[in-house]
């Protein structure tokens, strides 16, 4: 992970600049006219505290200022409701105790929508979904052409189950997307299986392979309901959550939702999530 260097944030939607770390003071001046959309508590008045792990495009630093989908969402949240947001960086698994400890009002880093995480920390709706991603040679996207093929997949994911049933011995699961890489360039599997914002980022600069959206197949439940990412934030704290939600509806409705994903390489579709659903 990069030192954090600065306190700056400088992010894209709507030529925000929020910015801000933990303890430092040097939070940006919200307009005294400011008029919020909604009103809620934050662990410092006027501020939003906001939890920042390392996990590319979705969240990072880069030269000291922290960038990505989920750090353009959140400033933009914040804008609407008149807060200054101070982005305090973690590590990936320290985002959501940052929050759960008060340290933070919110967590970004694409964090599922989860019956476990809703026992401990606010959910919103969700913004958009984590997308089942191939990768291959050919742009291969169906699950029926890959039983004619080997396949490996990144572990952890929704769909290694459903995959591992459909394609049985030619399914391999691997610890990091490293080894499956490797296997992949070796040509021991012909299509690998990861997160599309995670293969997307990794391969951006590859012209060898294409990352493409894996098409629904019931067999795969995780191919036709994608797990769903949302900003967990204070537990109990209703305000925040309807002013979120709030929100996210809106940005939904006017596309600046599918605007981010795509100006950070990922696919406009991923913001189509359905209605709100945990994964238990």
């Amino acid at each position: 992970m990069k030192k954090l260097m600065s306190c700056a944030g400088a992010v894209g939607v709507a030529a925000l600049v929020l910015s801000g770390c933990e303890g430092s003071g040097g939070d940006t001046e919200v307009a005294a006219d400011c008029t919020p959309a909604a009103e809620f508590e934050t662990i410092t008045d006027g501020t939003l505290t906001v939890s920042v792990p390392e996990l590319p495009p979705f969240t990072q630093y880069e030269d000291g200022e922290p960038v990505g989908a989920d750090i353009d969402y959140v400033a933009a949240f914040a804008e609407a409701n008149c807060k200054s947001v101070n982005w305090m960086q973690t590590q990936y698994a320290g985002a959501i105790p940052a929050v759960t400890e008060d340290r933070a009002d919110m967590a970004t880093g694409a964090f599922y929508r989860t019956e476990e995480r809703d026992a401990v920390v606010g959910l919103g709706d969700p913004v958009y979904v984590d997308t089942m991603a191939s990768i291959s040679a050919d742009g291969v996207t169906s699950i029926a052409d890959m039983e004619e093929m080997n396949v490996g997949s990144v572990d952890g994911y929704l769909w290694v189950t459903d995959m591992n049933e459909v394609l049985g011995d030619s399914f391999t699961i691997y610890p990091s997307a490293v080894e499956m890489q490797a296997d992949l360039d070796a040509g021991r599997i012909d299509v690998g299986l990861d997160s599309f914002g995670s293969a997307g980022e990794r391969l951006k600069d590859d012209d060898e392979y294409t990352v493409e959206t894996v098409e629904s197949d019931d067999r795969v439940a995780a191919s036709v309901e994608p797990a769903q990412i949302t900003f967990p934030h204070t537990q109990d704290n209703d305000a925040m959550t309807e002013a979120l939600n709030e929100w996210v509806a809106t940005a939904h409705e006017d596309g600046t939702i599918a605007e981010v994903l795509e100006s950070h390489g990922l696919p406009a579709e991923s913001a189509d999530t359905g209605e709100p659903r945990l994964i238990g």
